[in-house]
């Protein structure tokens, strides 16, 4: 489902305009982008949990020419299921 289908479902599901819709869906995901560019967590208690987790600097090889680089550390965004959206994938 892209954000256009998601946008339809969230609409005939809460009975709401698209663009009600959608401007929830923007918020939503601005509001956990912000959480976690400022390196907070955000829990939601049965559907899961947004954080990050720090990958360490790493040697890698250049798939054309075989040479050795170097992958700087990085931050990697996780989410992480809660038990309520894992019972419900397995009904």
């Amino acid at each position: 489902m892209n954000k256009g289908e998601f946008i339809d479902y969230i609409a005939k599901q809460h009975s709401c305009t698209k663009v009600e819709a959608e401007k929830i869906i923007n918020m939503f995901t601005a509001s956990i982008t912000g959480a976690m560019s400022e390196s907070k967590e955000v829990i939601l208690v049965g559907f899961g949990g947004f954080y990050a987790s720090k990958v360490e600097e790493r040697v890698g090889r250049n798939p054309r020419t075989g040479e050795p680089i170097t992958i700087p550390s990085y931050i990697q965004p996780k989410f992480r299921a809660g038990q309520k959206l894992k019972d419900a994938c397995n009904k």
